[in-house]
């Protein structure tokens, strides 16, 4: 196997090729009891600006797919390309740099750093890009957000509704061409999960990101392009809008 390093990694070309493909995509995790097959033989493409759900029951795979899709986690076996780069080829220095340069990615839990305030947050990402406005780009995204008021506040003074929000700008700031959602409304009540949804969406539009999201919601899976169902570790449907 052949591993890029950071200098190596060029930057894509878009072009019509998929954003992202995955080619009998495999994970397999040692257990109590010996390795446990979360992933099966999972061949996927997903086009660019293409919105994309993932569902299925718990311990189906989702997250630990999206997670793949991320460079987060190794694959087992088989083929991931993102923006025309093999992930498996990538040390870490490069999948840092290249999630930093092509990717936004939510979690559930937010993932805030608690000794920094909203700004310092969202301004994080935009420095270690090199952007010499780093603050006034990150305050205008928590603007975009609803929350250009409150980027002096640290996240214990934030509600869990307002963290996510913040979590949502830090990972569009860079504008990056492929969004990455897992459980983005899972911690939020009916009223704050609407608009995370709504600001998802919205931004997606602003920058004609590719978005590709983890979700339990019916109503948030609903609006995608396309919603793929896992079972087992593998593709079970996939049903088109």
């Amino acid at each position: 196997m052949t591993v890029q390093t950071l200098s190596s990694v060029p930057a894509p070309a878009l072009t019509a090729a998929p954003v992202m493909s995955l080619s009998d995509v495999a994970l397999t995790l040692q257990g109590n009891a010996g390795p446990v097959a979360i992933l099966k033989g999972i061949t996927l493409k997903v086009n660019q600006g293409e919105t994309l759900a993932l569902t299925g029951p718990s311990g189906s795979g989702k997250s630990s797919l999206l997670m793949l899709m991320g460079g987060l986690e190794t694959v087992s076996g088989g083929r991931i390309e993102a923006l025309g780069h093999d992930l498996s080829t990538l040390d870490e220095d490069a999948l840092a740099a290249f999630r930093r340069r092509h990717m936004g990615v939510v979690f559930q839990s937010f993932h805030l750093i608690p000794n920094m305030t909203a700004l310092e947050n969202v301004a994080l990402p935009l420095e270690l890009g090199g952007e010499k406005h780093a603050f006034e780009r990150a305050a205008a995204e928590l603007a975009a957000v609803g929350l250009g008021h409150r980027g002096d506040h640290y996240p214990a003074q934030l509600s869990g509704g307002e963290q996510q929000r913040v979590a949502l700008a830090r990972a569009i700031a860079p504008r990056p061409p492929i969004l990455l959602a897992d459980e983005p409304t899972g911690n939020l009540d009916g009223v704050n999960g609407q608009a995370i949804m709504d600001l998802l969406f919205s931004l997606r539009d602003r920058d004609g990101a590719t978005l590709i999201m983890v979700t339990h919601a019916p109503e948030l899976a609903a609006r995608c392009d396309r919603v793929i169902r896992l079972q087992d570790g593998q593709l079970a449907s996939e049903v088109r809008a």
